[in-house]
């Protein structure tokens, strides 16, 4: 049980995506511009991992290693066609929103990797952990990153203005400003790491 547990934790800590992987950064720089982005974002990268992580489980020992790479890549594709058609229909405007970020899931490092490292290699509940771990953690550091840009660059908190005579940074809702605001949440993440590793 303690072993399950390390394998769904790890994701939101220390092998988080985003702060500590650092995989996953092209969607995260795009849409991070608003917490519904990120929101939406984050579960559409989890119901696929989450989906291709238990399909690939349970083909590993029929999927040849020659073809693995394409078999995998066809499963996830098959998830995220699910994930972009349902989310046409029922959320137009977050797809839109989204755009061509949801179709790039297919070759997201995060859920090629997830199925590379460790779906093909354990069985079906450890890789579910695994991938609910990882999409936690994504969909965290999505919502994090996403919450102070959108303060910042816009004076709102889904969509709802948070203080009467705010200027906004329009420099936070540009592609810099999420570099400027992922680099100082992965600095001072690693700094807390250090600092808690030398106590």
């Amino acid at each position: 049980m303690k072993k399950l547990l390390k394998e769904f934790f790890k994701g939101i800590g220390s092998e988080n995506p985003t702060f500590r992987l650092v995989l996953g950064l092209c969607p995260t720089l795009a849409v991070s511009t608003s917490v519904i982005n990120g929101l939406g974002m984050g579960v559409a990268a989890t119901f696929v991992l989450l989906g291709s992580n238990i399909i690939i489980s349970l083909l590993r020992k029929f999927i040849p290693d020659q073809i693995r790479i394409p078999c995998f890549i066809m499963i996830i594709a098959t998830f995220v066609t699910i994930v972009e058609l349902t989310m046409k229909a029922y959320a137009p405007e977050l797809s839109k929103a989204l755009g061509i970020f949801v179709p790039l899931i297919v070759v997201n490092c995060i859920v090629l990797g997830r199925a590379e490292a460790f779906a093909c290699k354990q069985g079906v509940f450890s890789s579910m952990l695994d991938a609910l771990g990882m999409g936690i953690g994504f969909t965290l550091a999505l919502l994090l990153i996403s919450g102070i840009r959108e303060m910042l660059g816009n004076g709102t908190l889904f969509g709802l203005l948070i203080a009467k005579g705010f200027e906004p940074v329009l420099y936070m809702v540009l592609a810099p400003g999420a570099l400027l605001v992922i680099g100082l949440l992965i600095g001072g993440i690693n700094f807390l790491a250090r600092r808690r590793s030398a106590t």
